[in-house]
């Protein structure tokens, strides 16, 4: 039997049972691990858990496989031992945070924060909205999330724009952003954060994007300079939606809260339900393949990947 670790007592449910040939223990991220330390072999961490405790995957000696929950891997990168798997549930939170970019999206071409502030200043503030037809939208990151998100913002007549890491047909590269980004109205992040792309959206990306332009941020807060975001926003210059933050969750009296222009959310993108089942059906489907000694789905490369 091989013993696989799962977050909470309701994960194997979710999973619709766990595959044959495998027994579970649960571990919610406490001090004391379970008893079967000595021969789990896969581990379903719960998303979040402090790095502490997260070091302690460093004793589990036949560990072998670390299978998120979450897309997002800084958080636990730093603590998977060398020599184990790393793999990510990538393609699970997709319909979720497709919905959550329409929606900002929408939200901000129809004027809704506008005239949720005047509703609650009881003025008759009529004005002209906008449509998301003919804008030209850049996603900068086209993976799993990108690829789902751009048929459904092309189906509203957008004009989508592709950017990733690496060079593909049809997909700009980063490096290229300085020459796309003076021509996009809305430009929606979704890449992962490594070293490479922690504080990409600095002052000089800021500044080439054109005035009265919208960013939708559904990666990670760091992506973005925070200070730099905030200068633009009280300039009246850009619009913003944002999903993540740094810091976050954020502190009283941050600038971010008052900022002119933004809609924020709290880390909430993901979060519309159907998420968890998706993930846990994602963890089963990779239980099956490492015990068949097939290749891994979603393996993470390298720290700058």
């Amino acid at each position: 039997m091989i013993t696989v670790w799962l977050p909470t007592p309701e994960s194997e449910a979710l999973m619709g049972g766990l595959p044959k040939g495998f027994r579970a223990d649960v571990w919610t991220g406490e001090d004391q691990l379970p008893a079967s330390a000595d021969t789990v072999e896969v581990v379903v961490p719960p998303y979040g858990v402090g790095g502490a405790r997260l070091s302690r995957l460093a004793e589990l000696p036949r560990l072998r496989l670390v299978q998120l929950e979450s897309a997002g891997v800084e958080w636990i990168r730093p603590h998977v031992p060398e020599g184990v798997v790393l793999c990510n549930a990538s393609g699970a939170y997709d319909r979720a945070v497709v919905e959550w970019v329409t929606g900002v999206v929408l939200a901000h071409l129809l004027r809704l924060p506008r005239f949720e502030q005047a509703r609650r200043e009881e003025r008759w503030d009529y004005t002209h909205t906008d449509t998301l037809e003919g804008k030209r939208v850049l996603l900068v990151g086209y993976g799993s999330l990108g690829s789902a998100l751009a048929p459904a913002l092309a189906a509203f007549g957008a004009d989508i724009t592709a950017v990733a890491r690496r060079a593909r047909p049809g997909v700009h590269t980063v490096d290229e952003l300085p020459a796309l980004l003076p021509e996009a109205d809305i430009v929606v992040l979704l890449l992962p954060l490594t070293p490479a792309t922690t504080g990409l959206v600095d002052a000089a990306f800021l500044s080439r994007m054109r005035d009265g332009s919208l960013l939708v941020n559904a990666g990670r807060g760091r992506l973005v300079e925070t200070d730099a975001l905030v200068t633009e926003l009280r300039g009246g210059r850009l619009l913003a939606a944002l999903d993540v933050t740094d810091p976050e969750p954020l502190p009283s009296g941050h600038p971010l809260w008052s900022a002119p222009g933004l809609l924020l959310t709290p880390h909430t993108a993901g979060s519309n339900g159907t998420p968890p089942g998706r993930a846990m059906a994602l963890a089963k489907a990779q239980l099956i393949r490492y015990a068949a000694g097939e290749p891994l789905a979603n393996v993470i490369g390298p720290a700058g990947y």
